[in-house]
């Protein structure tokens, strides 16, 4: 069975988005070099990426053009399947590469059939709403939390409304920049 691994940028208190429903908090640390590294070698044990339809234009207004510094990771990144959540949307475009397909359906139901296919893991990436509806359901396998030194005080808490989730720490990384890789995995309760 295919894991689903959630990647969340956080603030040190918990939140996922600024006041601004922004990632303004992230900075430069999002191109910090060893902290990529890491990310170009997590894409390659995963086949699918999974965004809601409000981070869709996020990512599809910058990977598609990046260049310079985020070419490596924007190349692997850009040709591998994507699947957007929305209800609304007709197509998903993604520049030059293949679009992004739809699933218009249930997202917990196309989640648990997607799960039970076979391939390499899969990513969910921001999405907040979309990966709250997956906690709930406990369908996120690895929580994969990057925190960045920073208290903002205001914003959209990741953990808002999930009920108790169980976690395991089986990895931590700390960045010279002082970002904070944290990898659970979901656990039985104690």
């Amino acid at each position: 069975m295919r894991k689903l691994i959630f990647e969340e940028w956080l603030s040190l208190d918990g939140f996922a988005a600024d006041g601004n429903n922004g990632l303004s908090f992230v900075g430069s640390m999002a191109l910090h070099k060893p902290s990529d590294q890491d990310q170009l070698d997590f894409l390659d044990g995963i086949d699918t990426i999974l965004l809601g339809a409000k981070t869709y234009p996020l990512f599809v207004d910058f990977w598609p053009t990046a260049t310079n510094d985020q070419q490596i990771i924007a190349d692997r990144l850009n040709s591998i399947p994507k699947l957007i959540f929305s209800k609304s949307m007709s197509k998903a475009p993604w520049g030059k590469w293949p679009d992004a397909g739809l699933v218009k359906t249930d997202a917990v139901e196309a989640l648990k059939k997607l799960k039970s296919q076979e391939g390499k893991d899969m990513v969910l990436w921001g999405s907040i709403s979309l990966a709250q509806s997956f906690m709930r359901e406990n369908l996120i396998d690895e929580y994969h939390l990057r925190i960045c030194p920073v208290v903002i005080g205001v914003g959209r808490p990741l953990f808002a409304k999930t009920g108790i989730i169980h976690l395991k720490l089986f990895e931590s990384k700390t960045y010279p920049s002082g970002l904070v890789m944290l990898k659970y995995r979901t656990a039985l309760p104690v």
